[in-house]
C-alpha cells in the first residue's frame, strides 16, 4: 500500500493493478518524474478509473478553439470555488507550464476576475464558474456573451463540459481527501 495521504481509501500496489492502468501509470511517470496522486486514489475502481481518464482525455488533450492552458484555467477557477486542494495545486502546475507564466495559476486561484487575462478568457471563466456553481441559471444571454467573445457553440460546449467535469472531480478529490503532490508545488515557477 502507498501512504495513506495519498486518498482517505485503499491504494492498490501497482503491481496488483490491471495492466492497462499499470502501464498508464508508469507512462505518467516516465514523463512526469513522478506519479501523480489522482492516478492511484482513482486506481482503487478500475473502471471508473479508465472512463474517468477516457473522458479527461477527450477535453483536456484535443485541439479546437480553446487553448491547453484556457483548459487549465477552467479547471484552476471552478476548483478554486469548490474549494479542491488536489486540483488548484496539480492543474495550477499544468496551467504554469502550458501559459509558460508563473504567477497566472495564483491569480487564478485567489480571484480570476483580478488576473492578467483577456476579456475573453474573462468572459470564458464567468461561465465556467457558472456551470459549476449555478448551471440552472445559465441562459441564452451566456451564449450571446460567449459569441461576441468569438467563442463557437462547440468551444461553449468544451467550456461547459471542463467545468462540469471537474465538478465531479472536484467533489470526488474532497471525499477521498487526495492530496496533491510536493512536486506540484514548484512546477513552472521558475525559468528552467
Amino acid at each position: 500500500m502507498t501512504s495513506p495521504s495519498v486518498s482517505r481509501f485503499p491504494v492498490p500496489a501497482l503491481d496488483q493493478l490491471p495492466d492497462d492502468i499499470r502501464a498508464r501509470i508508469l507512462a505518467v511517470q516516465e514523463k512526469s518524474g513522478f506519479v501523480p496522486n489522482v492516478f492511484l486514489a482513482l486506481a482503487y475502481r478500475p473502471d471508473e478509473f479508465r472512463a474517468f481518464f477516457a473522458y479527461h482525455d477527450a477535453l483536456m488533450e484535443k485541439d479546437g478553439g480553446l487553448s491547453k492552458a484556457e483548459r487549465e484555467m477552467i479547471v484552476v477557477a471552478t476548483s478554486a470555488a469548490n474549494q479542491c486542494h488536489y486540483c488548484v495545486i496539480a492543474h495550477g502546475a499544468i496551467l504554469r507550464i502550458r501559459a509558460k507564466n508563473p504567477q497566472i495559476a495564483d491569480q487564478i486561484a485567489i480571484n480570476y476576475r483580478k488576473a492578467d487575462l483577456l476579456p475573453r478568457q474573462l468572459a470564458m471563466l464567468d461561465f465556467a464558474l457558472k456551470v459549476s456553481r449555478a448551471a440552472e441559471t445559465v441562459s441564452s444571454a451566456d451564449f450571446e456573451t460567449l459569441h461576441r467573445h468569438g467563442f463557437s457553440e462547440d468551444d461553449v460546449w468544451d467550456i461547459a463540459a471542463i467545468a462540469a467535469f471537474f465538478a465531479l472531480s472536484n467533489r470526488m478529490a474532497n471525499v477521498t481527501s487526495m492530496r496533491p503532490n510536493d512536486e506540484f508545488y514548484l512546477m513552472g515557477r521558475l525559468p528552467k
